[in-house]
């Protein structure tokens, strides 16, 4: 086999970082784990049993491209509920991540530009190499605010789309709503699509979550139940947006995933009804004890949602911290993963509150060289 055979695309897509770090946990005895980023919580027994009647009852063929007409009639409900945008349309995809694929290589030709905000989801970087784009990044350091200025000044004729996340992964920040709607308007003005990634919406601890699609009617939606409600292996999400985008979306994604799961949509119904403010409000606490017992000894910027603290490394690199606190039990990420600097790592505190006791006492420990 030659390496010629190898797509030039796949020259500028490297092994997960975080891949990486799950592989090397495989080999340790009981590591202190704080790099994964899911729910440390199961799957609720009643969207379970949804699942398993959907099999029994023979729900297991292909399902529409668009995903079944039941789950898209009530999450098309509550999006009209929320922004009452008369052209807008839900289709459900394969995950969250599916849908970032589908949005990307809708909207983007080889050259054209993606504004990404460092630090970033991992996936982004290479999604957009993948769609033949090039990423431009907005430094965000070192408290990860959006300076629509910055924006703007990035902002050239081969701009096609911005790609935002809040709450934020790796970050845990909340945009503002004057961010969003900064942010919202600007792509207006310019006529660049904005791709907002609401997939931790359901995360936010100091401020109720507001969509940027709420100045901008054009805004693309990512979103689903991965993180709500601990369904990160059931590869369901839902994308919403102008009818004439999520046209062409749900046509590549006929000759792409072909559908979303079909058993997990129906189980998507029961998802809907089931309230996941008790977990929210159990990672809320997680949130402020990690604060309250790193803060003095470690910068720490965001942290406002989602389950991650960005944490800025106290001596060396972040990849040199990261190794020590390997080499002390401890598995977190390393920022580089998300960043083109290397001054972070990420904490994720979806973990048991023993877990998390351990790993503070690692901190505390390495907080000086």
């Amino acid at each position: 086999m030659s390496d010629r055979w190898i797509a030039d695309r796949m020259r500028n897509i490297d092994a997960s970082g975080i891949r990486k770090v799950f592989d090397l946990a495989a080999n340790m005895t009981d590591p202190i784990n704080l790099s994964i980023g899911q729910p440390h919580f199961d799957t609720a027994d009643v969207i379970k049993e949804a699942l398993f009647e959907a099999v029994r009852n023979g729900k297991n063929a292909y399902s529409q491209s668009q995903g079944i007409a039941p789950l898209r009639a009530r999450l098309q409900q509550r999006v009209a509920d929320e922004l009452g945008h008369a052209d807008r349309e839900v289709f459900i995809s394969s995950g969250t991540s599916g849908g970032l694929m589908l949005a990307l290589s809708t909207l983007v030709n080889p050259g054209d530009e993606v504004i990404v905000f460092d630090p970033y989801f991992v996936m982004y970087k290479h999604l957009t190499a993948m769609s033949g784009g090039k990423v431009v990044l907005i430094d965000t350091y070192p408290d990860f605010r959006i300076d629509v200025d910055k924006v703007r000044d990035a902002i050239t004729e081969r701009t096609k789309v911005i790609l935002f996340n809040s709450p934020a992964n790796p970050t845990g920040t909340v945009a503002s709503k004057q961010e969003m709607e900064d942010l919202a308007k600007l792509a207006l003005e310019k006529d660049v699509a904005l791709i907002s990634d609401e997939i931790y919406r359901s995360f936010c601890y100091d401020s109720e979550f507001v969509s940027p699609a709420t100045w901008n009617d054009q805004t693309i939606v990512i979103d689903g139940m991965s993180k709500s409600h601990s369904m990160t292996g059931w590869r369901l999400g839902f994308v919403h947006g102008p009818q004439h985008i999520m046209q062409q979306m749900i046509k590549l994604q006929q000759f792409t995933f072909v559908c979303a799961p079909h058993p997990m949509q129906w189980a998507a119904l029961s998802a809907l009804d089931y309230d996941v403010t008790p977990h929210v409000d159990e990672y809320r606490g997680k949130r402020d004890f990690m604060v309250s017992e790193l803060g003095n000894d470690y910068e720490i910027r965001g942290a406002d949602g989602a389950f991650y603290l960005f944490v800025k490394a106290p001596w060396g690199s972040g990849t040199e911290f990261v190794t020590k606190a390997i080499e002390n039990n401890l598995l977190i990420i390393p920022g580089n993963v998300f960043s083109s600097a290397n001054t972070h790592f990420r904490i994720s505190y979806a973990a048991l509150p023993g877990t998390l006791e351990r790993g503070v006492e690692v901190l505390k420990k390495l907080a000086s060289p």
